[in-house]
């Protein structure tokens, strides 16, 4: 398993971990979490899906999802984690 920020372009890979989460925090940063995680499996980024990595290079990176294009920033790709 490695985070889908290391994937390069046009390496595919199955979602099989989303690491939103923190065994310990306040209600609020709990509260957060769970805003980030919706919005992330809203997007089509769910376990068992699999992605393909269009571009990656900066602070964002370009994914394909089912039929769709979705650009998603680094930092919340480090934290997918997918097998290749």
């Amino acid at each position: 398993m490695i985070p889908l920020g290391l994937l390069s372009a046009g390496e595919s890979g199955e979602i099989v971990e989303l690491a939103f989460g923190a065994a310990a925090g306040s209600a609020a940063v709990k509260a957060e979490q769970d805003k980030t995680m919706v919005r992330v499996e809203e997007m089509g980024l769910r376990i068992g899906k699999n992605v393909e990595m269009l571009t990656n290079g900066g602070s964002t990176i370009l994914l394909r999802v089912d039929e769709a294009r979705i650009a998603l920033a680094r930092r919340m790709a480090m934290k997918i984690m997918v097998r290749r």
